[in-house]
């Protein structure tokens, strides 16, 4: 009897001297399957900004993600997690259906489009055609601005279309190359679409009338704080009549690119970009991939005509690598990384130049120098240019 008590006292002593030298952690902290997976953080929130403020708080490499609630209100939660406990639960596709990658503000991030027309009011119309035409302008672009090389491979291309809809998601894996943030993503993708809204704007002086009567109620601020210059959307030699500006917009034609091709049209007949120029503000909510929208049964999947393909790994499954690929805000840092930034400048002069030399300095004057709408810019000035009525300042009601 003795002896057994003393083989446990043994025991017991053994193992007190084994936690003293390796203590138990104080807080303990769940992991997912493998010992070397990050720490468990799965933390909900119904506001975005509580998120954000949350991730501030975290010393782990952990991001914001929105969860769609209920069908029709467009109620989303907020959720805090690391990518690999994220796919842990997301690759089941049992839950977390409805899935969105949220875009921090001033974050570097990857190149992105999100593309889209209804088919039956374009009938005709080869999608995957305008996707490979689309992507070559892009590259070609990246080129002659940034001396950046890249190809359709190195695009992924990921499609959610359906009958009704063609519908795109691409996303730039460029070699050691990243945007500053998604504003100045959005800033580069305007200025090479340019063709394409000088396409929008010649359109005749009715269908101006009716945009203003649709439009003018839905002037927002965010648009504006994006810092497009009105100089840049419309050439000093385009401002005037309406005669002259049609002759400028054609004259500049001659020299760009035909990009007539992204110019399609709503269900209600009127014309607009294939590239949703939307998807560029702050804190952008962008579907992950085999995500659905709430209510709908279509997700994103791999696109027949992608022709990326991820570097095989022994460590992480292709799908794995498909769903990281995605994530926009997923930038792999490194010294030799470039970031590309496209500031669109308010040019001085050339605003004043804009507004025919206006006596009164427009900087003294509070209110913004453009609208989110060219063509409706365009239509204004017609009017305030003539009976010899200078200058002007648009304000947001």
């Amino acid at each position: 009897m003795m002896e057994k008590w003393e083989a446990k006292l043994k025991k017991i002593e053994e193992r007190a001297s084994h936690y003293e030298r390796k203590p138990l952690s104080s807080v303990y902290r769940p992991r997912l399957s493998k010992t070397e997976d990050p720490p468990s953080i799965w933390k909900l929130f119904h506001r975005q900004n509580q998120a954000f403020n949350f991730v501030k708080s975290c010393k782990e490499n952990v991001h914001v993600f929105a969860l769609e609630c209920k069908v029709g209100d467009g109620q989303r939660v907020y959720l805090v997690t690391t990518y690999t406990q994220l796919w842990f639960y997301y690759k089941s596709r049992k839950t977390l259906l409805h899935c969105y990658e949220v875009i921090p503000e001033n974050a570097v991030c990857k190149l992105y489009f999100d593309l889209e027309f209804n088919k039956l009011a374009n009938p005709g119309y080869d999608g995957k055609k305008m996707v490979a035409l689309l992507i070559e302008h892009v590259c070609k672009a990246l080129q002659e601005l940034f001396n950046v090389h890249c190809s359709a491979e190195d695009v992924f291309n990921l499609d959610s279309s359906t009958d009704e809809k063609f519908s795109r998601h691409l996303i730039f894996q460029l070699h050691d190359v990243a945007f500053k943030d998604n504003v100045h993503v959005g800033n580069f993708v305007r200025k090479i679409l340019q063709p394409a809204l000088h396409l929008i704007a010649k359109e005749d002086d009715d269908r101006i009338q009716e945009t203003i009567d649709r439009e003018v109620s839905h002037f927002s601020e965010e648009p504006l704080k994006q810092g497009i210059s009105c100089n840049k959307m419309f050439p000093d030699k385009a401002v005037g009549k309406n005669s002259e500006t049609l002759e400028g917009l054609r004259s500049a034609e001659q020299t760009s690119p035909d990009l007539s091709f992204l110019v399609v049209k709503n269900s209600t007949g009127e014309k607009h970009l294939f590239v949703d120029l939307g998807v560029y503000t702050r804190n952008r909510n962008f579907r992950l991939y085999k995500s659905s929208k709430i209510g709908k049964c279509v997700a994103l999947e791999v696109a027949e005509d992608n022709k990326f393909f991820p570097k095989q790994s022994k460590n992480i499954s292709e799908e794995n690598q498909y769903f990281l690929t995605s994530l926009v805000s997923n930038v792999r840092f490194s010294d030799t990384l470039r970031i590309l930034t496209c500031d669109i400048p308010q040019n001085k002069r050339k605003r004043a130049e804009y507004f025919n030399r206006t006596s009164t300095s427009v900087e003294t004057i509070e209110g913004f120098q453009c609208s989110p709408y060219p063509e409706v810019d365009q239509f204004v000035l017609s009017l305030v240019n003539r009976n010899d009525i200078k200058g002007g300042t648009f304000f947001a009601l």
